[in-house]
């Protein structure tokens, strides 16, 4: 089993910059059992189409490659943990 999770992003986004510090802390903790990639939609906007991301930050949540959860805006550590608890 594959988790994997994904934060979409910008540079010019507020909210955005204050969702990388707790994406890093939630890899730091989870590094061995979590996938986790930063996509630009900016730079990558097929990516973003391909995961109906319409919003940012919008967190995608993937169990072996397949869209199982997302989230839109500023997510907490907490809410994100509870996610990740669910396919660990």
């Amino acid at each position: 089993m594959s988790l994997e999770i994904i934060d979409f992003t910008a540079a010019w986004c507020g909210p955005c910059r204050m969702q990388k510090p707790i994406i890093e802390e939630l890899e730091v903790k989870y590094k061995d059992k979590v996938k986790f990639s930063v996509v630009d939609v900016d730079e990558n906007q097929d990516l973003a189409r391909q995961y109906s991301v319409h919003a940012i930050p919008t967190i995608a949540v993937l169990l072996d490659g397949k869209l199982v959860s997302s989230f839109v805006g500023l997510t907490s550590k907490e809410k994100l943990e509870t996610e990740i608890g669910k396919y660990l």
